[in-house]
């Protein structure tokens, strides 16, 4: 194939060559590997700049030589086909062919395009490596056994996995180090409670860390169980999920291999008609990428709120000072990666309406027909939930530091700690005190010893912050 001129370059200075098709002719970029339908498919949906990525590439990739390896071991598919195709396809896996995956994300529903895009560049780069003396066709050869309708669901499925492994599992798991480390260090430091965004009564500051903990640990429980949907593998279904024009062990053996090469358990699906009419499984993962969404957003909020001012806010955190916080007022420093957290939480949301709508209303019948916006949404909510929650530990729940002048201060000037007093004194004559501290703008425990409500002592002992924070009376 000749090469692109370099430099900027209108498309008349591209040299093409001429690609058939079962439609016809079609004038292809010549140093593009991809052919006639890859070509039919960037001109009919010029609709965004959306491509898919490293990961669906990835898994593409893998399909495509999971199945040339089965069709070999099979003996359908000719060995002089099968090693260059399986040449070729590990180029796809290395990444070393991106550049020839040009259809948009909005484009036939089941992907085909996709499917025919890698066909067609696994066949042509194939064909290079025999230095043209295999005839390999991107549809008898490179896609036998297989059909857009299963390769596009099992690649999605393969690359969330990887994906959910590789980039979302770790960052939650660094996140729930950097909270539970805090959690300990914090554990001693008392601060006022707030319900409402109101006073409540005491708690730890590790207290109240250990809940975002938590709250990271079941998001990784959540992943986990949900992957187990993900790993069933529609691939062998072909069509309509009966399996037409595949050897009945196909499914089971390329899938297989494929968990094979990725180290990962996927099986083959339960049922085929499921798997490929419905892609219930991906609205699952996404509902509970979403949940997880809604987690790192009260934990980013709550931490810009605590370390909100310095002077003239709540101020008992003191975050990171990762970069200046305006342009005009100097000195200024904002809490710019708890606000990237809550961006990356407002897509994942956005995502998982699209994605809760494929599921909704794109599948009719034997076939999902918006898998490639599905696929294109879930991994990339999977992706930034990842790289965010790793960011969020490194670069700011790291680096917190209590202020605990600031923390002791607003704790012992909370009226909710007349709570305490309840027990002793009743709930009416304890709003009695919450009232006149408030008017009188003293503080609770000065205004109890002076009410004579109860002995001085046993007033500093029932107003001990650092008790309130367990279970007594």
């Amino acid at each position: 194939m000749g090469e692109v001129k370099s430099g900027s370059q209108s498309s008349e200075s591209i040299a093409f060559r001429t690609e058939k098709d079962s439609m016809g002719e079609m004038q292809v970029p010549e140093s593009a590997y991809y052919g006639a339908q890859t070509q039919r498919a960037v001109e009919n949906f010029p609709i965004s700049d959306l491509r898919f990525t490293r990961p669906m590439i990835f898994a593409l990739g893998t399909v495509k030589a999971a199945a040339a390896t089965t069709n070999l071991k099979l003996g359908i598919l000719d060995d002089s086909f099968a090693s260059h195709i399986l040449a070729a396809a590990e180029e796809v896996v290395a990444g070393k062919l991106d550049e020839h995956f040009v259809v948009d994300i909005f484009q036939t529903g089941s992907g085909t395009s996709s499917n025919m895009n890698t066909n067609e560049v696994i066949a042509n780069r194939a064909k290079e490596i025999s230095k043209g003396e295999a005839a390999i066709h991107p549809n008898d050869h490179v896609n036998m056994s297989q059909s857009s309708n299963d390769v596009i669901p099992t690649a999605i499925h393969v690359a969330l996995a990887r994906e959910l492994h590789s980039v979302t599992l770790p960052g939650l798991q660094a996140l729930s180090q950097s909270l539970g480390a805090k959690a300990k260090e914090f554990a001693t430091i008392v601060k006022t409670g707030r319900t409402h965004l109101q006073d409540a009564t005491p708690i730890m500051l590790g207290q109240e860390f250990s809940g975002y903990q938590r709250q990271v640990d079941l998001a990784i429980e959540r992943i986990t169980r949900s992957l187990e949907a993900v790993y069933e593998l529609p691939l062998g279904g072909t069509a309509v999920g009966t399996g037409l024009n595949t050897p009945p062990t196909f499914a089971a053996q390329a899938i297989a291999e494929i968990a094979r090469r990725l180290d990962l358990p996927f099986v083959e699906a339960t049922n085929h008609f499921e798997a490929q009419a419905a892609k219930d499984a991906l609205v699952e993962m996404s509902g509970q990428l979403k949940t997880i969404a809604c987690s790192l957003a009260k934990i980013s909020n709550d931490i810009r709120w605590l370390g909100s001012g310095p002077r003239c806010g709540i101020g008992e955190l003191q975050l990171p000072e990762v970069q200046p916080g305006s342009s005009i007022m100097p000195g200024k420093v904002n809490p710019v990666i708890a606000e990237s957290v809550l961006m990356v939480c407002a897509q994942v949301v956005g995502n998982d309406a699209a994605i809760t709508m494929g599921g909704h209303s794109g599948s009719n019948f034997e076939l999902n027909v918006m898998m490639p916006v599905m696929g294109h949404n879930i991994l990339e909510s999977a992706t930034l939930l990842g790289r965010a929650s790793s960011n969020l530990a490194t670069k700011c729940i790291d680096g917190i530091k209590p202020n605990e002048t600031r923390l002791n201060e607003l704790a012992e000037a909370s009226i909710a700690i007349c709570t305490a007093l309840a027990p002793k004194i009743g709930y009416d004559a304890s709003a009695k005190l919450a009232k006149e501290s408030f008017t009188s703008g003293k503080p609770l425990r000065q205004v109890a010893k002076e009410s004579g409500v109860l002995p001085e002592d046993e007033i500093d002992a029932i107003l001990d912050l650092a008790a309130m924070t367990k279970p007594g009376l």
